[in-house]
């Protein structure tokens, strides 16, 4: 068994804290259910502005509201307004990655949600494992590899050009 993302918000802004609560992120149910995340699921939560690193487990807010509140200790991590990155994680064989296809919601200001990107792990004809990233917002500036962004199925020229790089 390997450790693999299973999903992503990516640069949610945090919209509240409740420091005296037992512990726990509360996220847009919406927001959750689009990427996979389940309540109660444990989660890793990258705070972009501080660089803290912490896990907590979700808990269902109000679907529409875009609301994602740090809970308990979770609170003295993270302010108001900062950008985090909340990823799930599965456990399973290489398989389990490829019949996934995690999903990653890219937010904007006011937690408007700016692109939807799913990554894709596949065999390659000799049998290795390769991937794309497939993003709704052309000409992105994520910073993912040319080689690794592309349709739902890469081309058989991407896998060309990679195997001469």
């Amino acid at each position: 068994m390997e450790k693999y993302v299973g999903g992503k918000l990516h640069g949610i802004r945090v919209t509240g804290s409740k420091l005296n609560y037992h512990g726990s992120i509360t996220i847009d149910a919406d927001f959750c259910r689009e990427v996979g995340l389940k309540p109660l699921e444990y989660v890793e939560i990258w705070n972009k502005m501080s660089g803290a690193r912490i896990s907590t487990y979700v808990l269902y807010g109000k679907g529409g509201s875009r609301c994602c509140i740090l809970n308990g200790a979770a609170a003295r991590t993270c302010q108001e307004g900062d950008e985090i990155i909340i990823a799930s994680s599965i456990y399973g064989e290489v398989d389990d990655i490829i019949a996934l296809k995690p999903r990653v919601l890219v937010f904007g200001a006011d937690n408007g949600v700016v692109d939807r990107i799913t990554y894709e792990v596949f065999r390659r004809p000799d049998g290795s494992l390769d991937m794309t990233v497939t993003s709704e917002v052309p000409d992105n500036d994520y910073g993912f590899p040319t080689t690794m962004v592309s349709g739902a199925h890469p081309p058989s020229s991407l896998l060309e050009r990679r195997d001469r790089d």
